[in-house]
């Protein structure tokens, strides 16, 4: 049985150049990450996902600025991958992408570009 994952792009310039807070970013990808799994909650491999809490696996990556993230979010939506863009209000602006859990080698493909998040 494949691995199942759970992918999370998060802006590197917010925090880089715009100078956002640590906690401010991360309070974006838990944001992204919870309103994909609640849309996603009956989907299979989220379900599945969800039964080991102990041992999910989630890879955190970053994109350099907003249009990377909108690149992505168009590329996701071409290939009919499940995701959540989390738009930041009242800014209006594309913060982070969660994808639903999936196997890994099925999405690992659409991340190659993107690097290992590091402050």
């Amino acid at each position: 049985m494949s691995i199942i994952v759970q992918y999370v792009v998060i802006r590197g310039d917010l925090l880089k150049e715009l100078k956002w807070p640590v906690g401010a970013l991360i309070a974006q990808a838990c944001h992204a990450v919870t309103a994909v799994t609640h849309i996603f909650y009956e989907d299979e491999q989220t379900k599945l996902y969800l039964q080991d809490l102990d041992n999910m696996h989630k890879i955190v990556l970053e994109a350099p600025d907003e249009q990377s993230i909108i690149s992505l979010k168009n590329t996701l939506e071409e290939k009919g991958i499940s995701h959540k863009t989390w738009i930041e209000q009242p800014e209006n602006i594309a913060t982070c992408i969660a994808v639903k859990p999936y196997p890994k080698e099925e999405i690992q493909r659409y991340f190659k570009k993107f690097k290992l998040f590091k402050t």
